[in-house]
C-alpha cells in the first residue's frame, strides 16, 4: 500500500521520514505515521520555527475545516509566504476542531517559544497537559468585590491556582487545586462570567465528575466564585503533573 501525498511536503520529509512504502506503514493510517516520524525527529534535530510548523501541519487531516471554512491548505499558504504567527494561529484553531496527537501541541509549543509569543505557548503547553489528562470546561461566575476577597481582575491565561470544591460523594468537602484558563478573554473582572478550563493537580480525583455539577472555587475559606461543568473528557494517553 502506498501514500499519497496531495500537498507539497517539507524540505526535511524525504530525508528524515522513514520510508513511505516500507515496514509497517502500510498497517496504520497516515496522521499516526507521520506523527511517530515528527516525534522522532523533534527528538532528534533542532527545526527551525518554519520546519517545526511545517511538521505540524502534516498532522492535520486536510478534511478538517473550523468555522469559517480555513483548512490545512490555508496554513500551507500562509507558511509558502513566511506568515509563521498566522501560520500557528491557524494550526492552534484547526486543532480545537479535530483531536491531534500529544506531538501536535508539543511541535506547536516549540514554535511558538522561538516567536517569543508568550500566550501562544502557553496554550499549546496547556493543550498538551489536556491530551494527556483530560479536558475539564465549566462556566464560572465570580462573586462582586464586595462579597469576595479579591478585588482586582486575574489573568486568564493558566497563572490563577484556586482551591476547587469538587464534592465528595458522602457530601463532605473535598478540596483540590487547580489552574484555570479563561477561554476568549484576557482577564476575569470581580462578579465577571466566564467559560474556563482547569487543569488540576490530580486529574484522576477529577474524572467521576459529571456535566452539569456545581463546584466552588476558593482563594481563601470564603466562596470566592461558582463553577458549572460543561464537560468532562478523559485522557488519551498517560497523565502528567499539571503544567508549571
Amino acid at each position: 500500500m502506498r501514500f499519497e501525498l496531495h500537498r507539497p511536503p517539507p524540505r526535511w520529509f524525504r530525508t528524515d521520514l522513514p520510508d513511505r512504502t516500507t515496514g509497517d506503514a502500510g498497517s496504520t493510517c497516515w496522521s499516526e505515521y507521520v506523527a511517530r516520524g515528527t516525534e522522532s525527529i523533534i527528538q532528534n534535530r533542532r527545526m527551525d520555527v518554519s520546519e517545526l510548523l511545517e511538521a505540524a501541519s502534516l498532522l492535520v487531516p486536510e478534511a478538517v475545516a473550523t468555522e469559517n471554512d480555513v483548512t490545512v491548505n490555508d496554513v500551507w499558504d500562509y507558511l509558502a509566504h513566511d506568515e509563521w504567527e498566522v501560520a500557528l494561529d491557524l494550526l492552534e484553531e484547526l486543532g480545537d476542531v479535530h483531536p491531534l496527537p500529544l506531538v501536535f501541541w508539543q511541535t506547536l509549543a516549540t514554535a511558538a517559544e522561538q516567536m517569543r509569543l508568550d500566550r501562544s505557548a502557553a496554550w499549546c503547553h496547556w493543550r498538551c497537559f489536556e491530551t494527556r489528562n483530560g479536558i475539564i470546561r465549566a462556566d464560572l461566575t465570580l462573586r462582586p468585590a464586595h462579597e469576595a476577597r479579591r478585588q482586582t481582575p486575574f489573568s486568564g491565561a493558566g497563572v490563577l491556582r484556586p482551591t476547587w470544591n469538587i464534592g465528595a460523594p458522602t457530601g463532605e468537602p473535598d478540596l483540590h487545586i487547580a489552574a484555570l484558563w479563561v477561554e476568549f478573554m484576557p482577564v476575569v473582572e470581580p462578579g465577571g462570567r466566564a467559560t474556563v478550563r482547569l487543569a488540576p493537580l490530580s486529574p484522576a480525583k477529577w474524572q467521576q465528575l459529571q456535566p452539569g455539577q456545581v463546584i466552588t472555587m476558593h482563594e481563601d475559606r470564603t466562596v470566592a466564585g461558582t463553577a458549572v461543568l460543561l464537560e468532562i473528557e478523559g485522557p488519551s494517553v498517560p497523565p502528567e503533573p499539571a503544567p508549571s
